[in-house]
């Protein structure tokens, strides 16, 4: 039985030039500097963690759509497709508007054109012009998506706008539940998916990072009613990229697809509560992690029905 919140099928993006972003690192305290490698050995690693990670997620039975980016169009966080589109069912795919110019280059029509070709697409709802306003949303970086109890959990920063926030959830049926964030320094979160994971039965949450206590409270209780296990994560498993996930549906059943430093750092009762329903596929990214996301942010999963 597939999981309407588990997609069976993504789309990766093999990075050919990749390197960490200095237009992205402002407001992305999880970027790293890449220390004494040089770039070429960089882009090299880079794509070649996406053909293993793609390998793998396919030998546990996920559909994956692996396109290539040569870096014509300098697009270093390409690697993360997952900020510039969204999939939902009834056909519909959604396009966000992106705070770094640099990344709004990452849009392409050919992997929407694979989508139309490939799966039952009924709509395509454009928000990209909102950057010229200034309002940026993006996609299921920004916003963890319940596609179960059609909720929209949302770091506020400035890639979660408001106004954009509440044009999504209006038009594609979601609740809006935003939050405060704030890390050791005081900084906001700069994308809910780096600290949350909604999956079937299990939710990990890295409530240390959210300053509202009340908040925190009525985001626990609107988990836990919809009949999931709340796992709490601290905010060095936040840094390992353990709030980094993704559930997808396989061949065998549900598997979590997050990196090999994200699960190093879950404890045992922890990876319990997560391997009752869904077994961990960790997969090694340590130089796509550089740029300050890790495997949830290098999968667009596709909740679409196929043709």
């Amino acid at each position: 039985m597939r999981s309407i919140q588990a997609p069976g099928a993504v789309v990766m993006i093999r990075p050919h030039l990749f390197h960490p972003n200095p237009e992205t690192a402002a407001d992305n305290a999880f970027q790293r500097s890449s220390g004494d490698a040089t770039a070429s050995a960089i882009a090299r690693a880079a794509r070649d963690e996406v053909s293993a990670a793609a390998a793998a997620l396919e030998e546990a039975g996920v559909r994956v759509h692996v396109f290539d980016d040569f870096g014509e169009r300098e697009t270093p966080d390409s690697v993360f497709p997952n900020n510039w589109f969204s999939t939902h069912r009834g056909g519909h795919v959604a396009l966000y508007p992106m705070a770094s110019k640099s990344r709004r280059r990452e849009r392409r029509s050919d992997v929407i054109e694979m989508l139309k070709a490939e799966y039952r697409v009924q709509a395509v709802i454009d928000y990209s012009g909102l950057e010229v306003d200034g309002l940026f949303l993006e996609g299921t970086g920004a916003m963890v998506l319940d596609h179960v109890a059609n909720v929209a959990y949302t770091a506020r920063s400035q890639r979660a706008d408001p106004v954009a926030l509440e044009r999504f959830c209006t038009h594609f049926n979601f609740e809006p539940m935003a939050f405060t964030t704030a890390d050791a320094n005081g900084r906001p979160i700069y994308h809910t998916n780096v600290m949350m994971c909604v999956a079937t039965e299990f939710a990990l949450v890295g409530f240390e990072l959210m300053n509202d206590v009340q908040r925190r409270t009525e985001i626990r209780a609107r988990l836990e009613e919809s009949g999931r296990s709340v796992i709490a994560l601290d905010a060095h498993q936040i840094g390992e990229f353990a709030g980094n996930a993704l559930e997808l549906s396989g061949r065998d059943g549900r598997v979590l697809a997050l990196s090999a430093r994200a699960a190093a750092s879950l404890r045992p009762e922890q990876r319990a509560v997560i391997e009752r329903s869904a077994r961990l596929l960790p997969l090694a990214v340590p130089t796509i992690e550089l740029a300050g996301g890790s495997v949830r942010c290098m999968l667009a999963g596709i909740h679409l029905a196929r043709r």
